[in-house]
């Protein structure tokens, strides 16, 4: 008989703090995630959906106090389930925030209430204004690259400079507080962050420089608003935030659960990813794979303008006294968004979580490829009238191939990636830090290994995002951690390595090349020569 004192009647031991907090404001979801200081052991976190507006073809939109009223609901959320596991939220020391980048919010100063609602990243919209903008650079060139050398980026619909170009232009409200002085500009990091620290009554206008990076505002040397840029696009300095440092502390929540506790983080979604995976030597990259991809590969403190199709990018930059890291970035479009298309389009599976089984039950595609470019392809081609080709077809071909090939083309739009920022760095990639919700995939992660050369090694957890924003925002307040120290306690990672030969995998990614080829020049598109630029360049 057991006694009263026995293991099976003694109640769980209660977490102890300290605990770091971060906020994790996507494009479908936020939520508020609560780690163990200095390590990425999450304690507990909430997590709800965001509603995005779609009010015209192309438009996305999202109602700025919604989402401000969800991430309260989050951090409510979280520091309940805090309680429930017998943690304090006193605490929490410091929590920082990581969001969608260039999505853009407007609102008044005097009131604290939004003028319009926030225009989000991928809403295209603003391609009439990019074509505008065009016929504006000098000699009639109408080069997207005109801004490079100083923001990094091209000329493209996606970055929030442009959006409040087209906000100016066509929203009234907009541009007359804009004359009057009363308009303020943010990403939805200044957006949150101007909310949680009092609103109009006390609310700190701050950024980043990841998120600044992204507005085609800021001179990516001297990480300060160019006032060349600014009269490109003719907007005032006014409405813009103070730009920060990605580590230090910015200021303190006014009131709810967390009132007087400081943000000490602010980091783009992707650069958090990058911090939150470690990348943090030259020559480091990571790949988040989604809907999309995302690689960023970490130049050190040097810039790098690509040539060779990728943005070049603040990586971060941990303390006001720190130098900045860069970063080039490539982007996918097309990654887990195939296996939708697989789905819901050609009934080929029926859930995500037949996609490993089915792969496996082949030794190989069958000289299957597939270029999954449903809307032209991204980086490094910027080919907006591709589309989607299957080559290779049999009479042997059955469902299991097809969905091998699938896993197979996210792989080799990676290696096009990583090509491409090896031709820029000169400098060979030893390994890849992978992120997402596809690397729970093992075939997968093994034919990403197979089909680049290099071990792939997976993340221990796959809050990579919001445990970059952590790791940063204890950084600010824990001055014993160094640069060259890591981040956040962690065990080894899974590192899983090339199985074929260098021989079997150019051959594959010839045949890959080739049905590149053939994926080219399908859409006979309707738009100006500078409209299409404008969009390939994004």
């Amino acid at each position: 008989m057991d006694s009263p004192t026995s293991e099976t009647t003694s109640p769980p031991p209660a977490v102890t703090g300290p605990f770091v907090g971060a906020i994790d404001e996507g494009t479908t979801s936020a939520r508020f995630i609560i780690f163990r200081a200095g390590t990425d052991e999450i304690v507990c976190f909430h997590q709800i959906e965001v509603e995005s507006i779609f009010q015209k073809e192309g438009w996305c939109e999202q109602d700025p106090m919604a989402l401000m009223k969800t991430v309260n609901e989050c951090i409510v959320g979280a520091c309940k389930k805090l309680e429930a596991v017998g943690g304090k939220v006193e605490e929490i020391i410091t929590i920082g925030i990581t969001n969608q980048r260039e999505s853009t919010v407007v609102w008044d100063r005097q009131t604290g209430q939004p003028l319009v609602n926030a225009i989000i990243w991928l809403d295209n919209r603003t391609t009439s204004t990019v074509e505008e903008l065009l016929e504006t650079i000098p000699n009639n060139t109408r080069n997207i690259n005109y801004l490079r050398p100083l923001c990094g980026l091209p000329l493209s619909p996606y970055f929030s400079g442009v959006k409040l170009r087209w906000l100016r232009d066509n929203v009234p409200v907009v541009s007359q507080a804009m004359e009057r002085g009363t308009a303020m500009f943010g990403t939805i990091d200044t957006w949150l962050m101007y909310n949680l620290t009092g609103g109009k009554d006390l609310g700190v206008h701050k950024t980043d420089v990841t998120n600044a990076s992204r507005t085609m505002l800021m001179n990516i040397e001297t990480l300060q608003w160019d006032p060349n840029l600014l009269k490109f696009f003719g907007l005032p300095k006014s409405i813009l935030p103070e730009i920060c440092s990605s580590a230090e502390l910015y200021g303190n929540i006014a009131q709810g659960v967390l009132k007087g506790i400081s943000i000490s983080s602010v980091l783009g979604d992707q650069q958090a990813a990058l911090v939150g995976q470690q990348c943090l030597t030259k020559g480091q990259a990571k790949a988040t794979y989604g809907t999309g991809c995302f690689l960023l590969y970490n130049t050190g403190p040097s810039i790098v303008h690509s040539q060779h199709g990728l943005l070049t990018t603040v990586g971060y930059q941990l303390g006001r006294k720190a130098a900045p890291f860069y970063a080039l970035e490539g982007s996918v479009s097309i990654a887990g968004a195939a296996f939708n298309w697989l789905r819901d389009n050609i009934n080929l599976i029926q859930n995500s979580g037949q996609i490993e089984t089915m792969a496996s039950t082949v030794d190989n595609s069958l000289d299957v490829y597939f270029v999954p470019a449903f809307n032209g392809l991204y980086a490094p081609y910027w080919n907006q009238d591709a589309r989607g080709v299957i080559c290779g077809l049999s009479e042997e071909t059955t469902s299991e191939h097809i969905v091998r090939a699938t896993l197979e083309a996210v792989c080799f739009q990676v290696r096009d990636i990583l090509d491409s920022m090896h031709k820029d760095c000169k400098i060979p990639l030893a390994k890849l830090m992978v992120d997402g919700g596809m690397t729970v995939n093992n075939l997968f992660l093994q034919l990403q290994s197979d089909l680049v050369g290099i071990q792939v090694l997976r993340a221990k957890i796959a809050e990579t995002t919001a445990l970059g924003a952590a790791m940063a925002a204890y950084k600010a307040i824990e001055s014993r951690y160094q640069m060259e120290a890591p981040l956040s306690k962690s065990g080894p990672r899974e590192a899983i390595k090339p199985s074929i030969s260098t021989t079997d995998r150019n051959l594959r990614y010839q045949k890959w090349k080739m049905a590149i080829e053939r994926s080219l020049n399908w859409e006979t598109s309707t738009l100006s020569y500078g409209e299409r630029e404008a969009f390939d360049g994004a």
